[in-house]
């Protein structure tokens, strides 16, 4: 008995074709990402948080498919910048480099966002305070500016990056640790401040020494003193408060955070690449350069670094009355 040939069409070809690569050829489509990521600075151009954005962005081009777009959303303590990432859709395509404001502003009654209102990716990085002030201003030591704003009472000039922000915070410490007073001036970003300072319109600044290091190198301004256990590499001449009998350690630090909710395997990627990117002597090299610590974490001890500083924050800000 023979039986009429079956010859295949091209609705039976496109079927075929789908019941074999589903897995495959669609599954890669979907695959993330397949589009640019967006990064949120919640900063200013030029600052460093804004720098390690750019810097990172620039090193993961090697370990993701798709490019990192950074874009910055300065304002109100980088609450605005961190508000749209927390918002945002949970698909991994607009995560923020996150800092240390996220912990501070929260206590002082100005957001009720907080760090737990997003999932930590990756920690990258970990700055001290500094004192920073022009190169032609009287003070050559932080003994003798402390001295000078104690006798000025409360009008001697501290630029810092927003109220609430982690430098507002470090001036308040000296504050606290040395009884004197300081006429806190509020910036949109560690950048501002120190243009200002440059212009001659603040006595000094508290701010990285990343975010001053150009200026310093380039003998404008004068780094008195850092808030750190011990001396920076590139900073070597400059002591550190605890050498000077002030036990002051503070500074920020910075990461990435995406929204809630984001899927455990995009996560998975961006920890995967963040991870590389660390490694990487590009990145390493690049926050040397500009002198910034290099600190990566982990997403859980990064969530852990977060809740001490959270702590530690909410006690501090409760003390010196900080709150709005």
């Amino acid at each position: 008995m023979h039986t009429k040939p079956h010859y295949l069409t091209r609705r039976d070809l496109l079927g075929a074709t789908a019941a074999v690569l589903p897995m495959s050829l669609f599954a890669q489509a979907s695959a993330y990402p397949n589009r640019p990521i967006e990064l949120i600075v919640p900063a200013g151009a030029g600052g460093g948080t804004d720098v390690l954005a750019r810097v990172f962005a620039d090193v993961a081009r090697k370990h993701l498919s798709q490019p990192i777009t950074v874009v910055n959303r300065p304002g109100a303590s980088g609450m605005i910048g961190h508000g749209e990432m927390i918002n945002a859709k949970p698909d991994g395509y607009k995560i923020a480099m996150v800092f240390a404001e996220i912990v501070i502003v929260p206590h002082m009654g100005l957001t009720k966002l907080s760090y737990e209102d997003f999932v930590p990716i990756a920690q990258l990085n970990a700055d001290p305070a500094a004192v920073t002030v022009r190169t032609d201003a009287p003070w050559k030591t932080i003994e003798e500016f402390l001295a000078a704003a104690k006798e000025k009472n409360g009008t001697m000039s501290m630029g810092n990056s927003g109220p609430g922000s982690i430098w507002h915070l470090a001036a308040a410490a000296i504050e606290d640790k040395t009884g004197v007073k300081f006429n806190h001036i509020a910036f949109g970003g560690a950048a501002p401040a120190a243009l200002s300072l440059l212009g001659g319109h603040l006595d000094a600044i508290a701010v990285s020494p990343g975010e001053v290091a150009a200026h310093v190198l380039g003998g404008k301004l004068r780094t008195l003193a850092v808030a750190a256990d011990k001396r920076l590499k590139g900073f070597d001449s400059v002591p550190t408060f605890k050498e000077r009998g002030l036990d002051i350690s503070m500074g920020t630090w910075r990461g990435l955070g995406a929204p809630k909710g984001t899927p455990p395997d995009v996560l998975a990627i961006l920890a995967l690449a963040a991870r590389k990117c660390a490694d990487e002597p590009a990145l390493k090299e690049g926050l040397e350069r500009l002198s910034m610590g290099w600190s990566y974490a982990d997403a859980e001890t990064f969530r852990s670094n977060m809740k001490r500083d959270n702590d530690y924050f909410k006690g501090l800000v409760g003390k010196l009355g900080l709150k709005a």
